[in-house]
């Protein structure tokens, strides 16, 4: 399942990503019929709050979800509620950038993350196309509880 999340919807593309979904966020120069082409083309379900992006997708067949609130949680709980979540594919994409991310050997971030980062952790990831390294610090813990809670 893939998604396109509108430009007003940033926070909510990166929870996606987070979950592990393949979540395109346009950059602030795509216009609707941009993001309608990306939609169609790459079989992407459009998430808008955008009452007029909505009803021109529908118009075109596209498959929607329209957001009416700005809480994050209600967001999540929205696109995701009848979707079955594969934890296994929790945190395997770049938030930044969708890529999906491959385990990388300590020895060969030596240098690249912060010393203590470097001592007090086994596992590091990383996104081949934003060169981000990842990690589980206390962040990851924080979002597997929310990951939790709202499944």
């Amino acid at each position: 399942m893939k998604f396109l999340c509108d430009q007003m919807l940033g926070t909510l593309a990166k929870w996606l990503r987070i979950y592990g979904f393949d979540t395109f966020y346009p950059n602030s120069e795509m216009n609707d019929a941009k993001l309608l082409e990306i939609s169609k083309n790459e079989n992407r379900i459009l998430i808008s709050r955008d009452k007029r992006l909505i009803q021109t997708a529908r118009r075109e067949n596209l498959k929607t979800i329209e957001i009416k609130t700005t809480d994050i949680d209600e967001q999540i709980s929205i696109v995701l509620g009848d979707i079955e979540m594969d934890k296994k594919k929790v945190l395997s994409r770049c938030i930044l950038c969708n890529t999906e991310v491959d385990v990388i050997s300590k020895k060969d971030i030596e240098g690249k993350v912060p010393e203590r980062i470097y001592n007090n952790n086994e596992k590091f990831w990383f996104c081949k196309k934003c060169n981000k390294i990842y990690w589980r610090g206390s962040h990851y813990e924080k979002m597997f509880e929310k990951i939790n809670n709202l499944s």
